[in-house]
């Protein structure tokens, strides 16, 4: 019997963005993830086993809504909410339950792409 393929694991996830400079700031400076390298208009960060890739190819979502959500698992969403908040994030509402025991809250990057924070209190 052959074995059926399928794809098992996002390595990479890409968001496009309309200045790099402003964007790998955001990302490594107020983030805080770690940069793992850049090439060819692509600037590589580490997001735990996924790496998020932002390209100026790629260009930054066009109207109001992009339809992706970038979601960060934390250990403590209010101590997360209050670091990044400290470090000028602005949260388009409060951090809130939304299922069970998780709570999230979400905010957007300088190109408008939505990300949130996600896990326990």
């Amino acid at each position: 019997m052959s074995e059926v393929f399928r794809l098992a694991k996002i390595g990479v996830v890409m968001l496009g963005v309309s200045d790099m400079a402003t964007s790998k700031a955001f990302y490594v400076d107020t983030l805080g993830l770690e940069l793992s390298g850049e090439h060819g208009g692509f600037c590589f960060l580490q997001a735990g086993g996924v790496t998020l890739a932002l390209s100026k190819e790629l260009g930054p979502p066009s109207g109001e809504r992009s339809g992706v959500e970038v979601v960060f698992s934390v250990e403590h969403v209010r101590e997360a909410h209050e670091g990044l908040k400290a470090k000028g994030v602005e949260f388009r509402i409060a951090a809130r339950v939304v299922a069970g025991p998780m709570w999230a809250t979400d905010f957007r990057d300088p190109d408008g792409h939505v990300l949130s924070i996600f896990g326990p209190e």
